[in-house]
């Protein structure tokens, strides 16, 4: 028991991360759009993540599954399989040249993978709370053992 309480701890900090790091991309797109920086200093500022977020997220998928986190897997395995559909195409990363032309449908991608992100970390917090509070009480408690099922 104590060993899901860490991994789910490991979990929400990597889920963490990846909210930052969607928050941080939004962000340079609103500042594009503001003409606060132009399209080469936003290709050098979310280019390099956009990889290690594929690759961070498609291991977090992963570890649900090795884990038999039956539910957190679930959720997290359409975003897992759009990224992989996004990098074996190419589209992956941001074009300088059509940047300005796809700006409005990057920031939405952007919107609706925080707040993934985010359902999947409020997700994890809640079984970490429920899992935590098992451990200290030291009994399943009635609705706290059918919540801490997901």
């Amino acid at each position: 028991m104590p060993w899901e309480l860490v991994l789910l701890f490991i979990f929400s900090i990597v889920l963490m991360a990846l909210l930052v790091c969607t928050i941080h991309q939004y962000f340079s797109l609103e500042e594009l759009e503001n003409d606060m920086i132009n399209t080469y200093q936003l290709a050098a500022r979310i280019n390099p993540i956009v990889a290690q977020e594929f690759v961070v997220q498609g291991v977090l998928c992963a570890l649900f599954l090795l884990t038999r986190h039956w539910f957190l897997f679930l959720m997290s395995a359409p975003i897992t399989y759009y990224h992989l559909k996004l990098y074996m195409k190419g589209k992956h990363l941001l074009d300088i040249t059509e940047v300005f032309n796809l700006l409005k449908d990057e920031k939405q991608y952007r919107k609706v993978k925080f707040f993934f992100y985010l359902a999947l970390l409020v997700t994890v917090m809640i079984r970490l709370v429920l899992m935590g509070s098992q451990l200290l009480v030291g009994e399943d408690v009635g609705f706290l053992y059918i919540l801490g099922m997901f």
